[in-house]
């Protein structure tokens, strides 16, 4: 597949998530949404210069389109991950600008970059120069004392001028690198989609995706009316069927018409990871929240929680959540 990043395919993606976007996870969204831009778990360039690239790197090839994110500072290291990634045959590298954890900030990249426009201008436009897929870019509004709209205008600003770079993903909120959790920087600092779309109209040059507190087909469709395109993030994972209606809504159709629809292809799946002796748990444990809202969905979630383990759960597996399901519906 031949893929360039415009506005159109911008329209849906999945946030890079840590310990939960990997290959199975992925797979099994591409399965959903046959149009989506997949993003992987952020990957550090010394991971990818001196770690296992087999293990980190591989996919499915059902996943394209297909993004890589990186997480670095140094712009011949950038470059140097940005050449490997093309060599697997990415078809974007994104840069990690927003990730406040504390070991990414002690790797110098992530979220503290925001200080460092420079920095970050001079790593985007290293990789650009070296690889011929698109290179953007996932940022914050801001970082601790550093928080206006003037400072997320003047930043993207800065980053993309003379970079080659046009495309900006905004996770609508503060950074703050001290005093919140990871995972309370994801929920406590407030949303500023106005400012998101402000900087679309300011920057109308520039392909700008929107992110943070999208759980609905309708909000997706209200974003997109404002910005270029919309990433989900935890609720792709945890509502994973809100990405087959998203596909149908605003993507052309050519999804699963009904969450069981997936499972075949999926139980195929299953059976090409126990004949490479992958446990299925590693892609079953992605599922869970598919039939979410519906009756019997906790049957399914226990079901497999349950069975994933057994040395035949890629045969019959699925098979037996649904019939679990079914049951309850039916008592």
């Amino acid at each position: 597949m031949t893929y360039t990043h415009d506005k159109d395919s911008s329209r849906l993606s999945v946030a890079p998530m840590m310990a939960w976007t990997d290959r199975h996870c992925r797979y099994f969204h591409r399965r959903l949404a046959p149009s989506a831009l997949l993003y992987t778990e952020m990957v550090t360039t010394g991971a990818v210069l001196h770690g296992d690239r087999e293990r980190l790197l591989a996919y499915n090839p059902e996943e394209h389109p297909v993004a890589l994110q990186l997480g670095g500072s140094e712009p011949a290291d950038l470059a140097a991950s940005a050449k490997v990634a093309v060599d697997y045959g990415y078809d974007e590298i994104n840069l990690n600008v927003g990730c406040p954890s504390d070991r990414v900030q002690k790797g110098r990249f992530g979220a503290c970059l925001m200080k460092e426009p420079d920095t970050v201008r001079d790593g985007l436009k290293a990789m650009a120069d070296v690889v011929d897929v698109p290179v953007t870019v996932k940022t914050r509004l801001g970082v601790d004392e550093l928080y206006s709209y003037d400072y997320f205008r003047d930043f993207v600003g800065r980053v993309t001028d003379g970079t080659g770079v046009d495309t900006v993903i905004a996770h609508a909120r503060i950074a703050f690198l001290a005093g919140l959790s990871p995972k309370e920087n994801r929920d406590v600092p407030p949303l500023h989609h106005d400012w998101v779309y402000r900087l679309k109209q300011e920057m109308p040059h520039l392909t700008v995706v929107l992110n943070g507190g999208v759980e609905t087909v309708d909000q997706v469709t209200e974003h997109l009316a404002q910005v270029d395109g919309v990433m989900l993030g935890r609720a792709a994972y945890h509502d994973p069927w809100v990405l087959a209606r998203c596909q149908h809504a605003l993507l052309g159709g050519g999804g699963p018409e009904a969450p069981e629809d997936v499972l075949p292809a999926m139980t195929a799946y299953l059976e090409r990871l126990a004949t490479a002796g992958v446990p299925v748990k590693h892609a079953t444990r992605h599922m869970l929240g598919l039939f979410g809202g519906q009756p019997g969905a906790r049957a399914w979630r226990r079901y497999l929680s349950e069975n994933a383990h057994r040395d035949d759960a890629d045969t019959g597996l699925l098979d037996g959540a649904l019939a679990a399901m079914r049951e309850v519906q039916a008592a």
